[in-house]
């Protein structure tokens, strides 16, 4: 349904008036604190602030999709992920909005004065994102696309549409009806770009080959980084708000949120699930051990998908780079350097280190690792038809483990670095900031 989907000049119309409005991030603690005991009426205040936050992110990106340099918007697979998020941006602001009487509209608009909503802080990673120097950068500045910047309207501060004082109204059966509608929509909205990223990877592969290029350049891995940052916001803001309406109430989680992460099982279970994955893809009895050492209560709020992912990615990178180095059976005759996790808790931040003795990286090569599409294995192709999301990947995939585990890192105000000795191996630092009060990064 979504192949024969076209963008009318209608619907163009609104797409670029919708991008010329800022798009408001929030912090994790923002959303906790929302999202701690959700009312009908709190979750119709939220069901509103995406119904006018999802359509500004969508088009933004339709319109940077179509107006990406090198010809890269007339490729197929990117010409089909622009048709989705125009697609899913049509669905929103047709949906129909909720019938209230009149004295429920008024309650509805009056902030909550029990409600403390603090400010977010300015994500430290937004100024990657939006480096001067990449004609991307420019390009959206120009023309009204970056956040905040340019020919852009201002909107209505973040309080005044996502808070509401509700608890004690009685909502009418409508109100239950449109938050059940309207979560359903997001649903499908989701499942719809499940297959985004890989879908972009086909891409940029069917750009590289139509302009015989063996690497990308800094203005498409630019675009890349935006890209790809926006959709995880999206994403989370949908996945959040799906969880609220439909998930048990549990005294540990706020939506997807953890209020209260344990690191040591979120990265015991990674390791666990990348030593398997090592082990199948070698057909090892056993592969290379993998020490934790890590407080054993620490805890913290965090999206516990994010930090698994991005353990289970580097893991698999380590564990690749000391079973080729050593062979894969260097555990019968002389046992494997042991992978080392280390996690430390500071005031800012809580660290993670993974150290392997898989040889290093060139220094030389440093750059190109985060660079898309840039990977040791061979023979790169994605099948047409591949439908899994972000993560679901064999044990080295097309390049976009690490760089995408960076922007997830990144999401929240932490980071992602690596530090090399050629010739010996590999240390990958995980900061994660403790304090949950940065805004998303909005490209």
């Amino acid at each position: 349904m979504s192949a024969a989907f076209r963008i009318s000049p209608a619907l163009w119309d609104k797409i670029h008036h919708f991008a010329s409005f800022p798009q408001t991030g929030v912090s994790l603690q923002q959303m906790v604190l929302f999202g701690q005991h959700p009312s009908q009426g709190t979750l119709l205040k939220a069901s509103q602030f995406l119904a006018e936050e999802l359509p500004v992110r969508l088009a933004h990106r339709v319109k940077e999709l179509d107006e990406l340099p090198h010809n890269l918007s007339d490729m197929p697979s990117i010409r089909k992920v622009k048709n989705w998020y125009a697609q899913s941006f049509e669905e929103l602001i047709n949906f129909p909005p909720v019938q209230l009487p009149q004295h429920l509209r008024k309650q509805l608009s009056s902030t909550g004065q029990d409600i403390f909503l603090p400010d977010s802080t300015p994500n430290p990673s937004l100024a990657a994102l939006q480096d001067h120097d990449h004609p991307l950068f420019n390009l959206s500045r120009l023309k009204g696309n970056a956040n905040g910047i340019g020919n852009v309207k201002l909107r209505v501060p973040l309080e005044r549409r996502y808070y509401a004082k509700s608890s004690s109204i009685d909502w009418p059966p409508s109100v239950l009806d449109y938050n059940a509608r309207f979560t359903r929509m997001l649903e499908a909205i989701k499942r719809r770009h499940d297959p985004t990223v890989t879908t972009v990877a086909q891409g940029v592969l069917e750009w590289k080959r139509s302009q015989n290029a063996k690497n990308i350049g800094l203005d498409i891995q630019a675009w890349l980084d935006r890209f790809y940052m926006s959709r995880i916001g999206i994403r989370f803001l949908i996945g959040q708000h799906v969880a609220l309406n439909t998930q048990q109430p549990h005294k540990d989680y706020v939506g997807i949120i953890c209020t209260k992460a344990n690191v040591h099982d979120i990265v015991q279970e990674a390791i666990e699930n990348a030593r398997f994955v090592c082990e199948e893809h070698y057909a090892m009895f056993k592969g290379p051990p993998v020490q934790l050492i890590c407080p054993p209560n620490l805890i913290f709020p965090y999206v516990p998908g994010h930090l698994s992912h991005i353990c289970f990615e580097l893991l698999k990178n380590s564990l690749r780079a000391v079973v080729d180095r050593f062979g894969h059976d260097a555990q019968d005759e002389k046992p494997y350097p042991p992978i080392k996790v280390i996690v430390v808790e500071g005031k800012e931040d809580i660290t993670i280190k993974i150290t392997d003795e898989g040889g290093g990286i060139p220094r030389s090569a440093i750059p190109l690792i985060w660079t898309y599409m840039y990977t040791t294995m061979t023979g790169q192709s994605i099948d047409q038809d591949f439908q899994a999301s972000d993560f679901q990947a064999p044990m080295a995939g097309f390049g976009y483990g690490l760089p995408l585990s960076r922007l997830y890192a990144r999401y929240f105000g932490g980071d992602l670095r690596l530090i090399s000795m050629e010739g010996y191996g590999t240390d990958v630092y995980i900061h994660l900031n403790r304090l949950s009060s940065s805004r998303e990064p909005l490209p």
